[in-house]
């Protein structure tokens, strides 16, 4: 097969490609480092190290707009359609580049503290216990449904000083928003998120106002007070920052559960040595975060001239695209990649990013999967799957429809 049929298997749209895009994507990093994807307008890299290199390579950034117009790259404008969208993240951590991210960086960073994140952990055993027992009570259960979303919401929330009852919220907001980063999208989509955007912006600023009234000492409140040597958040930098929590958060610690939770059940003895304590939770979350990764595709800019990677020179205004489901399997890096052992324990993976664009929430996330499968070992020491699973229609953010287990 050549390269260029090899690349058109690389279809987003194709929902065999997307229920099991392995065995494309296999292919594609061990015929090619790099490949220019038509379709999206980007070049795309397949290997680990070139992924790291890219992930850390600072004359690359995840936004031109503080350099460069988008008329002096040829780009047409944003679309004011999803102006409501495009506000939402135009101070969020992960779009941003130094000075801004610098700044406010150093700033949440004040707040979300290793410290911080450690203290949630009763509360995070508290939230698990109570929608567990509730899923053991049932015998058979749907883990997103039933322990997943509403267990990585209630921790935001809590995180937040979200009130509880607007949990749901969140939700749906984040759901909408979070299909606007898929590589293939329609108007209904963009629609849609920009509306939860909006929505969402009017929610957090009312947010904002209150603990600026009232105090609590969570997050929201604190990112409101924090100051660093007379350098404070603005209301719009604080709207931004809470919803990446939220949409990368959310997202990521119920996608990494029932993807990881699907691959155990998929491998008999897994669940056995996660049970018997031969490998501990903690650790059988970096294996989850690897095999069958929550985030698919990451994106860069080309800001500098002279920039090669895999051997392809790179022109200031390129968008380069990283393909994190082939790198996390590449056997350059990882012995037998394409194995799944539950007691691998490699935490130098790249399921979090890499750079200054590493995830802050990483620890809490960490925290969150591992409180959930010891939770789970607990209680369901014969857990099994019900019935093989599908994924949703998304190649970028990858999880379930659906997962259901007994125990």
């Amino acid at each position: 097969m050549s390269l260029d049929e090899l690349i058109a298997r690389f279809d987003v749209d194709d929902p065999a490609f997307i229920a099991d895009p392995y065995p494309v994507l296999d292919e594609l990093r061990e015929a090619t480092p790099i490949f220019w994807n038509e379709a999206a307008g980007h070049w795309t890299l397949t290997r680990f190290s070139d992924v790291q290199e890219a992930l850390r390579d600072r004359r690359l950034g995840r936004s031109y707009s503080h350099l460069y117009s988008h008329a002096s790259l040829g780009r047409p404008e944003p679309d004011a359609r999803w102006a409501a969208f495009q506000q939402h993240e135009r101070w969020s951590l992960l779009c941003l580049e130094p000075p801004d991210h610098t700044r406010i960086r150093r700033l949440v960073a004040k707040v979300f503290t290793p410290r911080a994140v450690a203290a949630m952990r009763p509360a995070l055993e508290g939230f698990a216990d109570e929608l567990l027992d509730t899923c053991r009570a049932r015998g058979e259960f749907e883990l997103l449904r039933d322990y997943a979303q509403p267990y990585s919401v209630a921790v935001i929330c809590s995180m937040l000083g979200v009130p509880r009852a607007d949990t749901q919220l969140l939700l749906d907001w984040s759901h909408a928003i979070v299909k606007m980063y898929e590589l293939s999208t329609t108007d209904a989509v963009r629609s849609a998120a920009n509306t939860a955007a909006a929505e969402y912006i009017e929610y957090t600023k009312a947010l904002i106002a209150d603990k600026r009234r009232a105090p609590d000492g969570l997050l929201i409140s604190e990112l409101v007070r924090v100051e660093d040597e007379g350098d404070t958040l603005t209301e719009d930098e604080i709207v931004s920052t809470t919803m990446v929590l939220v949409e990368a958060g959310h997202e990521a610690t119920v996608n990494t559960l029932g993807n990881g939770m699907r691959a155990i059940m998929r491998h008999p003895g897994s669940w056995q040595r996660v049970v018997s304590g031969d490998v501990p939770a903690r650790v059988a979350v970096e294996e989850m975060l690897r095999w069958d990764p929550p985030l698919h595709l990451f994106e860069r800019w080309v800001l500098e001239e002279g920039v090669e990677i895999a051997g392809q020179r790179l022109e200031i205004g390129q968008e380069v695209a990283m393909l994190f489901g082939a790198a996390q399997r590449d056997p350059r890096r990882f012995d037998d990649a394409r194995r799944f052992d539950i007691g691998r324990g490699d935490t130098a993976h790249i399921g979090f990013g890499g750079g200054i664009h590493f995830c802050v929430g990483a620890p809490l996330a960490r925290q969150e999967i591992e409180v959930s499968v010891a939770g789970l070992a607990a209680r369901f020491p014969a857990l099994e799957m019900v019935a093989e699973p599908t994924y949703e229609p998304n190649f970028v953010i990858r999880g379930l429809t659906a997962l259901r287990l007994r125990g």
